[in-house]
């Protein structure tokens, strides 16, 4: 894929908020690597091979920059952060078991490497571990908003295992469940830092709207990348959410403009997943108009987020979140 100017300064954009918010990041790998340390080998394998993969860490980066953006000054965001990323990784541990995934972020799965059961269980021991830091903070508000979002996490997994195959999907079916699977603990990231900060109320609920609008152009734009993009750039295989039989917002649109030979082979190709068509259903998508619908649904979302930071005061961290708004939905890996 050819490098543009944009791409450019998107990608020193993101590297600015990086590096404002490098010195709590640093303090939360280094508190990640420390709680993720365990007496079971297989534990710590799997472990660094999490940490290696990198990633963006995005989820606890948003919870550091909401607090500071709240005048928070202690250190319960470090804990925090940490929490909010060891519930991510484990749900990522168990997608790749669930979507029978291989590749992620251009590396080989732990399922791939080590094992369905071991993936699945070191996932649970994630989640454990994510709950005996969150009981450290003893803050009963911290653990009812993090208890609420993982418990709805799971209802988003099994939304999505419902949904798979089925070619009736509509967009709200599919809103409902990145919601759940996604959107939720962008806000709580973003909700934890307004009470940390002991923002009043209508302040906690703009940066929790903050949180979930972020999270929905977040994962349209990823949902739409599946489409546009490659292994190379998007770090998994193109095509995959079509071969897993997934009616994301893309070929859920294009149902609904194609013509009718064209939906008959979206149908099909949902109902039983599998490349065999691939570049003829990517064809249909585009011809259908399907891929800039979504990507300005994103950009509404994306948008919705910026102007949920309004009611913030003014500081470099307010604009480092409305500047995560314009990279979500502007991202090409």
């Amino acid at each position: 894929m050819t490098t543009t100017h944009a791409d450019t300064r998107r990608t020193a954009d993101f590297a600015a908020v990086k590096g404002l918010a490098a010195g709590d990041m640093q303090r939360v790998d280094t508190l990640i690597r420390t709680r993720l340390s365990s007496d079971v080998v297989l534990i710590n394998q799997i472990a660094d091979h999490i940490i290696a993969g990198g990633g963006k860490r995005l989820r606890p980066m948003l919870h550091v920059l909401a607090a500071n953006a709240a005048g928070y000054h202690g250190d319960q965001h470090i804990k925090l952060a940490a929490v909010i990323e060891f519930i991510h990784t484990s749900t990522l541990l168990h997608d790749d078991v669930v979507d029978e995934s291989d590749l992620r972020r251009g590396r080989k799965t732990a399922n791939a490497l080590w094992g369905n059961a071991a993936s699945v269980l070191v996932g649970d021991f994630l989640y454990s571990r994510s709950f005996q830091l969150m009981v450290e903070l003893d803050d009963m508000r911290v653990m009812r908003i993090l208890a609420d979002t993982t418990n709805t996490i799971a209802e988003g997994e099994v939304l999505q295992l419902l949904n798979i195959g089925n070619a009736d999907v509509d967009e709200a079916a599919y809103l409902a469940v990145i919601e759940r699977k996604t959107a939720v603990l962008f806000a709580a990231a973003t909700e934890l830092g307004a009470l940390l900060g002991g923002l009043p109320a209508d302040q906690v609920t703009a940066l929790r709207r903050y949180g979930m609008e972020l999270g929905y152009a977040f994962q349209i734009a990823d949902d739409l990348l599946d489409y546009v993009s490659d292994a190379d750039t998007l770090g998994k295989n193109i095509g995959d959410d079509l071969a897993e039989g997934k009616p994301t917002l893309p070929l859920i649109y294009a149902m609904q403009s194609a013509d009718e030979e064209q939906k008959r082979s979206l149908r099909h190709a949902i109902e039983h997943g599998g490349l065999d068509s691939l570049d003829r259903i990517i064809a249909a998508i585009r011809d259908s108009g399907a891929l800039e619908r979504t990507h300005e649904r994103a950009v509404f979302h994306a948008d919705a987020a910026r102007d949920a930071l309004r009611s913030l005061p003014d500081s470099p961290w307010r604009d480092a979140m409305a500047t995560l708004a314009d990279y979500s939905v502007q991202r090409s890996f």
